[in-house]
């Protein structure tokens, strides 16, 4: 599989991707062992957010995004459509489009 260019990846295309360049070490850590990898980029994406670099920020998160999509792949999730099944018809707590959901309540 050749990377898509930088102007069209999709969440679908991300978790392609991820699933073409890792899928057998993922495979064989399996759902609890992937999921303390993300637990792990989600601590540094912390330390990033109190302290890091732009640069060092947009690699954090990258790595989140990454290791969510490896998660979901182990998990034989499609993340864009459940993305899409949750919030594609807006705010899942209010229904719109734009939350209007009181601040004090987790939409």
């Amino acid at each position: 599989m050749t990377p898509p260019d930088d102007t069209g990846l999709t969440l679908a295309g991300l978790q392609s991707l991820i699933r073409t360049m890792y899928s057998s070490k993922d495979e064989a850590r399996g759902v609890e062992g992937t999921f303390m990898w993300l637990m792990e980029e989600v601590g540094e994406l912390a330390a990033a957010l109190r302290e890091g670099s732009r640069e060092e920020l947009a690699r954090e998160f990258a790595d989140v995004l990454a290791w969510l999509a490896t998660i979901a792949n182990v998990a034989e999730i499609d993340l864009q459509q459940a993305v899409l099944d949750k919030y594609g018809r807006g705010c899942p707590g209010c229904g719109q489009r734009v939350c209007v959901c009181d601040a004090s309540e987790k939409p």
